[in-house]
C-alpha cells in the first residue's frame, strides 16, 4: 500500500495530466501533501504547456517560482520560458537569481542578459559556481565587465571576490 504522500502525488499527477489547469489548485500544496519533488512531478505532468507554467510562475510565491526555475531545463519548453528567467534576474531574491542562471537560463538567455545575470550574481555575493555552463558562455565582454567591476571595488578600497579574480 502506498504512503499518503505517494498516493496524493499519484492522484495529483493524474489530475494535471487530464486537466493542466488543475495544477493551479494543486501546486501550492504539493510539497506539504506530496513531499519533496512533488512540484517537479506536477510540472512534468504538464508536458510542456508553457502558458500554464508561465501563469503558475506569475501567481506563485518565491518557493513556487524557485521550484519552477529549478526544473525548467527538464521540461519541453525550448526557449518559451526565457521571460520567467529574465523576471527572476530582476528580483532581489538570491535563490531566484541563482536558479535563473541554472541550465535553462544558461542555454536560452541572450548574451547581454546572461552577462548581466552573471554580474548580478557578483553584486549579490552568489558564487559564480552557481552559474551553469559559465565556462562555455564566458566571453571577452563578460571578462571586461568583471574587470571593470573589480577595478571599481579596488578604487573604493573594497575586496574583489575570489571567483571574480579567478576569471579576469
Amino acid at each position: 500500500m502506498k504512503e499518503p504522500a505517494q498516493e496524493w502525488l499519484a492522484q495529483a499527477v493524474r489530475q494535471v495530466e487530464a486537466d493542466p489547469q488543475a495544477i493551479h489548485r494543486l501546486f501550492p500544496q504539493a510539497e506539504r501533501r506530496g513531499g519533496p519533488g512533488a512540484r517537479a512531478a506536477l510540472l512534468g505532468a504538464l508536458r510542456g504547456h508553457h502558458t500554464v507554467i508561465r501563469s503558475l510562475y506569475e501567481a506563485g510565491d518565491s518557493g513556487e517560482r524557485l521550484a519552477i526555475l529549478t526544473v525548467l531545463h527538464e521540461l519541453d519548453l525550448e526557449g518559451t520560458a526565457v521571460a520567467l528567467v529574465e523576471d527572476a534576474l530582476r528580483s532581489n531574491d538570491a535563490r531566484l537569481v541563482a536558479a535563473a542562471l541554472g541550465p535553462y537560463g544558461s542555454a536560452w538567455l541572450g548574451d547581454h542578459s546572461f552577462r548581466q545575470g552573471v554580474l548580478k550574481c557578483v553584486f549579490m555575493s552568489i558564487p559564480l559556481e552557481a552559474v551553469a555552463e559559465l565556462d562555455r558562455r564566458f566571453d571577452a565582454e563578460l571578462a571586461r565587465m568583471l574587470s571593470d567591476y573589480a577595478a571599481e571595488l579596488r578604487a573604493a578600497g573594497r575586496p574583489v571576490p575570489r571567483d571574480v579574480l579567478e576569471r579576469i
